[in-house]
């Protein structure tokens, strides 16, 4: 990624991903801060980003300290809009719009931590033995189907560079090692990953 996001830039991300879904449960409007990190310029810069939302992250009744689960992850690989912007419509679209989940209900973000990842621009990965575990993220299209994971990914299930590879083609709904295929474009990118 051709820029840093400071601590100051990440907190305020954060809190406008939390306004953002707070707003929406609530049924009122957003509330986001105006302060003098709101004129950052890696705000402003346009820049893909993925919002996920982990529930029971903090620990509490029955459930041990750093058990979680996924409650919703929506994400945009490129976008024209301010790196904030995107933020705040993935925020929602995290909470209400992933098909694999319900819409988050009222009382259900107080148990949820928020991480969000953003995304440096694509490059096509000449050599899929050259992707580093833990770095690069991987977006493989082949045939009209497409499919994305994150560079945390791996390293949180583990996985060698063999079983990303093939789960990158799993996701994608193709069959393992698709990414050999003449046909396949295997991308890579970096993240700036941070949560609350």
């Amino acid at each position: 990624m051709d820029f840093t996001i400071g601590p100051d830039e990440q907190r305020y991300l954060l809190t406008l991903a939390r306004e953002s879904i707070a707003s929406e449960l609530e049924n009122r409007k957003a509330q986001y801060p105006h302060d003098k990190v709101a004129q950052s310029p890696v705000l402003e810069q346009p820049c893909g980003a993925f919002v996920t939302l982990h529930k029971n992250a903090f620990g509490g009744a029955g459930v041990a300290q750093g058990e979680r689960s996924l409650r919703g992850c929506i994400g945009r690989m490129t976008a024209n809009l301010p790196l904030a912007e995107t933020v705040r419509i993935m925020a929602r679209e995290a909470a209400f719009g992933d098909p694999r989940f319900p819409p988050l209900r009222p009382g259900e973000l107080e148990q949820c931590h928020i991480e969000i990842s953003a995304l440096s621009p694509m490059t096509v990965c000449p050599d899929p033995r050259q992707v580093k575990v833990g770095v690069h993220g991987l977006y493989l299209v082949r045939g009209g189907r497409a499919g994305v994971l994150l560079p945390q990914v791996p390293v949180e299930q583990g996985w060698n560079l063999d079983e990303y590879l093939d789960y990158i083609c799993v996701k994608a709904g193709l069959p393992p090692e698709s990414y050999n295929a003449p046909d396949a474009t295997l991308h890579t990118f970096t993240a700036v990953v941070f949560g609350e």
